[in-house]
């Protein structure tokens, strides 16, 4: 597979890919949150920093990194004055992300014909905020209209990109594979998710949504998300042929399933595998201690309100947690732990960020390169992967082991033939 990531983030499609042992290249990213990307090319590259980059003095990074539309959220752009505070070993590492993972950064400045001739796979997994039920409940509900100049809005980009591909008689990407929150297909947003689905109708896809629960695929996560592989069979006379005897592989590979999923015999371990409980060792301790909210009005209402995963009598209440979120000091959140130490804070804590990246399938060398690299580029007084930045970047990923599902059957339709040929 070639692979384009769009809105790839830490890369978990990249990830799910090389959890199943295929063969794969990453031709391009595209992600303009600099701690993600950043992340993501710890998460599969290890750290290092490229020789040519490494060499070059502060006003050079600053000068080379300005011609780039970066965040440092993933909401705004940074600006100039920004970026020059950053110290040199964290520019260096971030030019270097940018050439080694084939950053395209910003997709509003992405051509169709930037991209490489032949892509097998291109992944889409664009902001979900203005989307989600979380996001609602914080005031952001535009969702994706095409004038809604929003983040998931940019959904409408990737449909740009497609057209100056066809208008530049460049052959579309086999598949197409789209995830995000299952609101779109409420009645809110279904119109517009129907218009998408007919856009990528009208140049030759056959479309499959699946709503995939994280806790079917081997993660104690109540997670479901709406993702929809899009496989390109063409316009021609043989369209009909080639849409039967795909339609008949999925029927009969159905991921919505309960009956194919058992069929799959996937490994669902135990909660508490997940689960950071021994404060003996003190890393995991100090973890521990930094989830653990201040004893206030709000925080007590955060215990009494949301999941207790383990109770005051130190029991595991449930099989699975909520919905991992981007943010964990909130109501509502992910569920919380009691930890009570009598050191003046409150009486629980959150989960870790640790535990919110296995909880999305990484491992935990994964997401020790990240704790252990944020600490080379620390900024004067702080981490650069923070607490809250790194429960972000779980919140905004996607579950691994539910990508794998779907790209095991990617393979095996392009290895099948079922999909159309282009010149």
């Amino acid at each position: 597979m070639d692979v384009v990531e769009l809105f790839s983030g830490i890369g978990s499609q990249a990830k799910a890919l090389e959890k199943i042992d295929r063969k794969y290249k990453v031709l391009n990213t595209c992600e303009w949150d600099i701690h993600a990307f950043l992340a993501y090319d710890i998460i599969h590259n290890g750290f290092s920093i490229l020789p040519e980059v490494n060499n070059m003095t502060k006003e050079d990074l600053v000068h080379a990194l300005q011609g780039y539309n970066l965040s440092m959220d993933g909401k705004k752009p940074m600006a100039l004055i920004t970026l020059s505070t950053l110290n040199v070993e964290l520019l260096r590492a971030i030019l270097s992300a940018l050439r080694k993972t084939n950053n395209l950064v910003d997709i509003t400045q992405v051509s169709g014909m930037m991209l490489p001739k032949n892509i097998d796979l291109m992944t889409y997994s664009f902001p979900c905020q203005d989307l989600s039920n979380v996001g609602a409940f914080h005031g952001y509900n535009k969702g994706i209209d095409r004038d809604a100049k929003n983040r998931s809005g940019l959904l409408w980009e990737v449909e740009r990109i497609l057209f100056e591909r066809r208008d530049g008689k460049l052959p579309f990407p086999k598949f197409l594979l789209l995830e995000n929150v299952t609101t779109l297909l409420s009645k809110r947003h279904k119109n517009n998710f129907d218009e998408w689905k007919s856009v990528l109708e009208k140049l030759g896809y056959h479309n499959r949504v699946f709503k995939l629960s994280a806790n079917d695929f081997g993660i104690p996560q109540s997670r479901v998300r709406l993702l929809m592989l899009s496989v390109f069979v063409g316009t021609d006379h043989s369209r009909g042929q080639i849409e039967q005897k795909l339609s008949k592989y999925l029927d009969e590979h159905d991921l919505n399933s309960q009956d194919y999923i058992k069929h799959l015999n996937i490994e669902k371990p135990m909660l508490s595998d997940f689960l950071y409980t021994n404060y003996e060792d003190k890393g995991i301790f100090q973890e521990a201690l930094l989830s653990q909210p201040n004893d206030t009005p709000s925080r007590k209402k955060i215990w009494d309100e949301n999941l207790k995963i383990i109770d005051s009598n130190y029991h595991l209440c449930v099989d699975y947690v909520p919905t991992i979120t981007t943010v964990q000091d909130r109501h509502p959140n992910s569920g919380n732990i009691y930890f009570n130490i009598e050191n003046g804070k409150s009486q629980y804590r959150f989960l870790t960020p640790r535990e919110c990246f296995r909880l999305m399938g990484y491992s935990n060398i994964d997401f020790q390169r990240i704790s252990d690299c944020g600490l080379l580029y620390r900024q004067p007084n702080t981490r650069f992967f923070s607490r809250d930045t790194l429960y972000r970047l779980a919140g905004n990923s996607i579950v691994i082991n539910v990508l794998e599902q779907i790209f095991i059957l990617t393979y095996d339709i392009k290895r099948k033939n079922l999909y159309g040929k282009q010149d």
